[in-house]
């Protein structure tokens, strides 16, 4: 999710659900260590509960930004063990350290004495020829041994040579099996899934075997799912927000940004998808799209896309001020 799950888009998600945990980009520790700390690390206050994602393999560091997360009030720190790219790569960290088990435990472990928040870690099934289930369980125990109770796996092989990051997320196929039997095998950690999941009648059916699921590209790319997940994951009796009521809602949030001189680029992008397959998705998107290029654009790009979609007459009948 990384250039992805920023802290607009994680506004938007907040919207659409109250109770979804959401996750930042990976950040590496290099970047909070050496870099703009605020930059990486500012996020909303109605954004709980949120995690913040984190790469590295170098233990004191990750300690440290642990202890970082904690002070900025993050409910969670992810360790991320799953991406592939090479720049991940050349780094040491993310998917290559699922063949360093041993050092994923010390990064868990180091983290876990610096903080009280949940350290978790987020990774695949295998790397490379790994496709077999034993290495994969091996990876699980040697990192649940050093005190993670929490895993959310994507349930592909990362291939690091040969495969770009975008590949990685299509060809290897589907393991679910493996997470599903990682789950019956050691009922006493906590697993998620992640990969291929696109609606939330598969997260209801993976649900069946495993203790979560998260939503990657899905949750992006067709945002209005999320406003069913309330409702139908978690039991509540809310009636999911028309899209009209989430632009009013983002709408706030895009007038206060602007105000603060964020482009409307930045501001506009998570919302390409909200009407992905409905009349008029594709004029929202082009409005949205070609008025943001005007580094000076503000609510006026806004306000054209959602006319677009939401006629003035339909916005009063829903009661709905945008």
């Amino acid at each position: 999710m990384m250039d992805w799950t920023d802290r607009h888009c994680r506004a938007l998600h907040r919207i659409l659900s109250r109770h979804a945990l959401l996750y930042t980009e990976m950040v590496t520790t290099g970047a909070l260590l050496h870099g703009d700390v605020e930059r990486h690390l500012a996020y909303g206050e109605t954004e709980h509960p949120v995690a913040l994602q984190l790469g590295g393999s170098d233990p004191q560091a990750l300690a440290e930004c642990a202890r970082m997360a904690e002070d900025w009030g993050y409910d969670e720190v992810n360790l991320n063990v799953g991406c592939p790219s090479d720049r991940v790569q050349n780094g040491r960290f993310g998917a290559c350290l699922m063949a360093e088990p041993k050092l994923v435990g010390d990064c868990v472990a180091a983290m876990q004495a610096a903080v009280a928040i949940p350290v978790t870690v987020k990774t695949r099934v295998g790397i490379d020829r790994q496709d077999a289930y034993e290495p994969f369980e091996a990876f699980i125990d040697t990192v649940a041994e050093a005190g993670c109770r929490v895993f959310i796996v994507h349930a592909r092989k990362a291939w690091l040579d040969g495969l770009s990051p975008k590949e990685n997320r299509d060809i290897p196929p589907l393991r679910y099996d493996f997470v599903y039997r990682i789950k019956r095998e050691r009922p006493e950690l906590t697993i998620a899934i992640n990969g291929g999941i696109q609606t939330i009648d598969d997260s209801l059916d993976h649900l069946q075997q495993v203790d979560g699921v998260m939503l990657g590209r899905a949750a992006y790319q067709r945002p209005y799912l999320l406003s069913a997940v309330d409702s139908r994951i978690f039991g509540g009796d809310a009636t999911p927000k028309s899209r009209a009521q989430v632009l009013a809602e983002y709408r706030l949030h895009v007038a206060a940004e602007r105000q603060a001189g964020t482009p409307l680029g930045r501001l506009i992008r998570p919302l390409l998808g909200l009407y992905h397959g409905q009349p008029g998705g594709r004029v929202f998107r082009r409005l949205l799209s070609e008025g943001a290029h005007d580094r000076a654009a503000g609510l006026e790009v806004f306000d054209a896309a959602v006319e677009a979609v939401q006629p003035r007459g339909a916005r009063a009948s829903s009661n709905v001020a945008v």
